[in-house]
């Protein structure tokens, strides 16, 4: 694995507005992601966990420059994407894709399969003709679709096959970054474990990097070495996996982990169950965003009026919170 990161994102913001009320007269600033910095580095994956609406795909989003940001750097191999003329980031497109949730919304139903991955190689003239038809079938193949999949459409497959199909046709323009947002949160147990063996796999033949997104981390776990625990915008603990795994730092992390089943019916586990909702996004409180929630027995007044900021208490294992070492 090289040094130098793949991708470096320095504490990226983005607030989207959007307008409420009657007529949409009043508008509102939505904080999805407040200061966030981390780095993927080749060939390694990222994983992002956190609970839903918490910011995670509107900061991958961010990172693919599919939406603007408010403020913040994000660099790929050395180039500031925000700063690319149409051209430049044009070319850019081939190296960085996206594995959306729900295939059934990412695929287009009226073009067969075949039609949709070959959509990107078209696109970006790498191949035409039989060579692309041949490209076609080589990536459906690799994904494990089975053979003439290319003139079959979006609803004669299963949702795994979906899935895999979405994943061919991220591959089809030979990107060396791929955002993977929500893959599997749709599909079955047994489902799961194939799709992420298989971008598994993908990731060593190919040497993709991936930032892989989820709200479970028994999914995380299993694929990324490393783990960023988001909440309400902000990365709240971030590390590698089995560090956070044995030793969560963070009370937010430490519920999260207890709401892992246990394989084992005979063991018993202590549940942490947080105290209401996520407070809005548009009305964020002051201090630690996880201090309306926190159940920690040291919380005080620090919590409510300073946000903490992420520190490192163990070699790569940075937590933002007041209270993690007491």
């Amino acid at each position: 694995m090289s040094d130098k990161p793949l991708v470096e994102v320095r504490d990226l913001v983005t607030h989207l507005t959007r307008r409420v009320g009657l007529f949409g007269a009043r508008r509102e600033v939505v904080q999805a992601v407040n200061g966030v910095s981390f780095d993927v580095a080749a060939r390694e994956t990222l994983g992002l966990v956190g609970e839903s609406g918490c910011g995670k795909t509107t900061l991958a989003r961010t990172v693919l420059r599919l939406i603007d940001r408010t403020a913040g750097e994000v660099r790929f191999d050395g180039q500031d994407v925000f700063a690319l003329d149409p051209a430049a980031l044009r070319r850019l497109r081939r190296r960085m894709q996206i594995v959306f949730q729900d295939p059934d919304g990412s695929l287009n139903p009226r073009l067969s399969i075949g039609r949709a991955v070959r959509e990107g190689i078209e696109v970006h003239r790498l191949a035409e003709g039989a060579e692309a038809d041949r490209r076609v079938d080589a990536l459906l193949a690799e994904v494990g679709l089975p053979a003439g999949s290319a003139a079959r459409y979006p609803h004669e497959f299963s949702g795994g096959q979906r899935q895999r199909a979405g994943i061919a046709r991220a591959l089809a323009v030979e990107p060396e970054f791929i955002v993977c947002d929500e893959p599997v949160s749709a599909l079955d147990v047994s489902v799961q474990a194939q799709v992420l063996n298989l971008l598994a796999d993908l990731q060593a033949r190919r040497g993709l990097s991936y930032l892989f997104i989820s709200h479970d981390l028994a999914v995380i776990r299993h694929i990324a070495p490393r783990v960023a625990v988001m909440y309400l915008g902000w990365i709240v603990e971030h590390g590698p996996s089995d560090g956070i795994y044995q030793r969560p730092l963070h009370p937010y992390t430490q519920a999260l982990l207890t709401a892992v089943p246990v394989p084992d019916p005979k063991t018993r586990r202590p549940r942490v169950v947080l105290a209401g909702d996520p407070p809005s996004p548009v009305h964020p409180p002051a201090g630690c965003p996880f201090h309306p929630r926190c159940q920690h027995p040291a919380k005080d007044e620090t919590c409510k009026t300073a946000r903490p900021e992420l520190r490192e208490l163990s070699p790569g294992h940075r937590v933002a919170c007041h209270l993690a070492d007491r």
